[in-house]
């Protein structure tokens, strides 16, 4: 009996060594591998946010692009006064509607330095240079009955309660927008459509 006591007494000196290394060990590869594991994540972290700070550089860019492109000429095409579609009651629409539409790089040809020197000396003045929007606004003419049909057939197929939500107006103006491009056929593109006065009887 008292050498089982003995045996198990050099036994617990031993199996305590050992429970220590084991720990030890662990306690070790724990901060390794937290150690490692912080590297890797700070170097992806600086990846992450250099790649983001480029695609901002980026977007800022080609929003700046976006903006330039995306000035257009406004052609007013008037008000508009229509039945709705509702089926218990009859409701009118009273809106003017406002087409901003693409400008082309000859719509507004650079004016030629030489052409300011007032000729050759004479004492002539230069000739007045066209009105590019009026231009424009008479190019456009020529579409306004089609393009108001569009309009007018586009609307009064909605009902009061769908005018009434602004999702309701966004959807009838990006339909506007596909039926007037449809009808220009790409010699301008309709950028946006603005509603003005908007009342609903």
């Amino acid at each position: 009996m008292a050498e089982n006591d003995q045996i198990d007494g050099n036994k617990n000196p031993e199996t305590t060594k050992v429970l220590i290394m084991i720990i030890a060990s662990m306690v070790i590869m724990f901060i390794v591998f937290a150690g490692v594991n912080y590297v890797i994540m700070e170097n992806l972290i600086s990846q992450k946010i250099s790649s983001i700070q480029t695609t901002n550089e980026e977007l800022g860019e080609d929003e700046g692009d976006s903006d330039e492109i995306q000035k257009g000429i406004i052609v007013d095409l008037g008000d508009f006064i229509l039945n709705l579609c509702d089926e218990n009651a009859k409701k009118y629409l009273k809106v003017n509607v406002a087409i901003e539409v693409s400008k082309k790089d000859t719509d507004f040809p650079k004016e030629d330095p030489n052409a300011k020197s007032g000729g050759h000396g004479h004492g002539e003045a230069a000739a007045p240079a066209a009105d590019p929007l009026a231009a424009i606004q008479a190019e456009m003419n020529q579409y306004k009955p089609a393009i108001r049909d569009a309009v007018i057939t586009n609307l009064s197929s909605k009902t009061s309660t769908e005018l009434a939500t602004a999702a309701g107006k966004e959807l009838a103006k990006e339909q506007i927008v596909n039926d007037i491009n449809a009808i220009l056929g790409g010699e301008r593109e309709v950028l946006r459509v603005s509603f003005g006065q908007f009342i609903i009887q």
